[in-house]
């Protein structure tokens, strides 16, 4: 990935990318920001029509990133992010042959934080209501880590609107790893502990590969960045992430799907990558060699994996 300088990097949390030589280049806070919207209607068989979901969608109220146009991806971002800040590197790869469609959260981007806890299926309708309320009658899923649940459970919930489903760096359901992971990023996501929780999200979240080539300087400043980066909403999004089980509807997915392995991730285990794979009825299995975090380590090769999967399928 060649050097890149502020202005040429997309907005979006992300805390830094990696220079050719593996030296990490840090972002700066006003690069932190959401993509402005860009609405377009995208029906790709308008002589047919799409029937309406068998269940009643909310009203889509969650902030929304809209962009691109032709046809429908949706996006789930991950726990204690946003939709810029899972896919701001890849964002405008995706909408150069998509209408790209991601909700924020609540506590994330501009959706206001949560009051109770949240609910999968709350999370799940929200995405699919942003997709259907921007004129898309059917559309491709794309969910990393935490939105990886929240994909399958819309996939499983409406599908006849989902064209394909990419997971990344996800789960199926709380093994023991994530039993223990879990509730120390709860913790150190509460008022007073920022900096703890940068220390610990970045150990964890990049790869040994990545982690390594950073020099101290750099990896202090990239610990500074993840503290001004975390969502409000971490703590209701990590409370809900030990809930999220999906298991059952992992055997009743029929779109087309593609489980991306991020083969150094500390978080989610490969384990439980395959597994997702050998569940989900033809689903194929790709590998990347990072940690949980490729938008920031490998964001070419993540994208490529996602647009070259969805133009195989029509989606």
């Amino acid at each position: 990935m060649p050097d890149l300088t502020h202005d040429q990097l997309p907005p979006g949390p992300a805390t830094y990318t990696l220079n050719p030589d593996g030296r990490a280049l840090p972002l700066a806070p006003e690069t932190i920001r959401r993509r402005p919207e860009h609405r377009t209607t995208w029906s790709p068989h308008p002589q047919i029509g799409i029937p309406m979901s068998a269940r009643t969608l909310p009203e889509a109220t969650f902030a929304r990133t809209v962009l691109g146009s032709g046809p429908g991806l949706a996006l789930a971002h991950g726990a204690g992010s946003s939709v810029a800040g899972t896919y701001g590197p890849i964002l405008e790869g995706l909408a150069a042959r998509h209408t790209v469609v991601g909700v924020d959260y609540p506590g994330s981007g501009d959706t206001p934080r949560s009051t109770t806890p949240l609910s999968l299926d709350d999370l799940a309708d929200q995405l699919v209501a942003a997709a259907v309320t921007e004129g898309l009658d059917t559309f491709a899923l794309s969910g990393y880590s935490l939105g990886g649940p929240v994909a399958i459970r819309a996939a499983a919930r409406h599908p006849e609107r989902v064209t394909a489903l990419v997971l990344t760096a996800t789960f199926p359901y709380r093994d023991n790893h994530l039993a223990l992971a879990l509730p120390i990023w709860r913790k150190l996501a509460e008022p007073g502990n920022r900096e703890v929780l940068a220390e610990y999200l970045t150990m964890m979240a990049l790869g040994a590969d990545a982690l390594e080539a950073m020099p101290a300087e750099q990896l202090q400043q990239a610990i500074g960045f993840t503290a001004a980066s975390v969502a409000d909403g971490t703590p209701e999004h990590a409370e809900l992430a030990p809930r999220a089980d999906v298991r059952d509807d992992l055997p009743h997915i029929k779109a087309p799907t593609l489980v991306i392995s991020t083969t150094q991730d500390r978080f989610t285990s490969t384990r439980l990558h395959h597994q997702l794979a050998d569940t989900i009825p033809g689903a194929r299995l790709a590998d990347i060699h990072t940690g949980h975090l490729p938008m920031v380590e490998r964001p070419e090769e993540w994208q490529n994996l996602i647009t070259t999967f969805l133009a195989q399928h029509d989606a």
